[in-house]
């Protein structure tokens, strides 16, 4: 595929204010808000995202790690928010990384599923998660770039740093 066709932006900044088709919330598996990233879009988004994740529990139970579901954007400027359970790290001894790269997978495939051609990502588990911030952003870049070699329905990704050490180095990895 033509790399031309798609764009990789990476921004210092608050996720809740970007203007993307879906922004991908670093949820946990009970969908039901959190802290970090998680609460921060709950609170901006309104009570519309808390009520179609709560549908999405009765349908199904949750959101095991490295999957995605989808909900309305709310009151936020995305379409769209998309759930993904990141790993904790627990050393590296548990497939972390894998699951680290099935949300960013099943993410971007959410995304394409619902025609979204702009999508926001945060530094899935590199908070209270404490996955280690250099390896989730080898592991985010590489999978994005892996998923938009496949397909040309994603037009824009865009790397939501809210700190400048992540900013760092998902700058040093594009």
């Amino acid at each position: 595929m033509n790399s031309s066709k798609y764009k990789i932006e990476l921004v210092k900044g608050d996720i809740t204010k970007i203007k993307t088709d879906a922004i991908v919330n670093a949820a946990n598996t009970s969908l039901m808000g959190g802290g970090g990233v998680d609460g921060a879009i709950h609170r901006a988004g309104g009570p519309e995202i808390l009520e179609a994740c709560r549908k999405i529990v009765v349908k199904q139970g949750g959101c095991k790690t490295g999957e995605a579901v989808i909900t309305t954007g709310g009151d936020l400027p995305a379409k769209f928010v998309i759930h993904t359970v990141g790993p904790v790290w627990n050393g590296g001894k548990y497939d972390e990384e894998n699951k680290l790269a099935s949300c960013y997978k099943n993410s971007l495939q959410l995304a394409v599923n619902n025609h979204c051609k702009t999508i926001a990502f945060p530094n899935i588990s590199t908070g209270i998660y404490h996955f280690p911030k250099k390896d989730a952003a080898r592991i985010a870049v590489k999978t994005v770039k892996d998923f938009l070699s496949l397909t040309d329905k994603i037009e824009k990704i865009v790397f939501v740093c809210f700190d400048d050490e992540n900013y760092e180095l998902y700058n040093s990895q594009l």
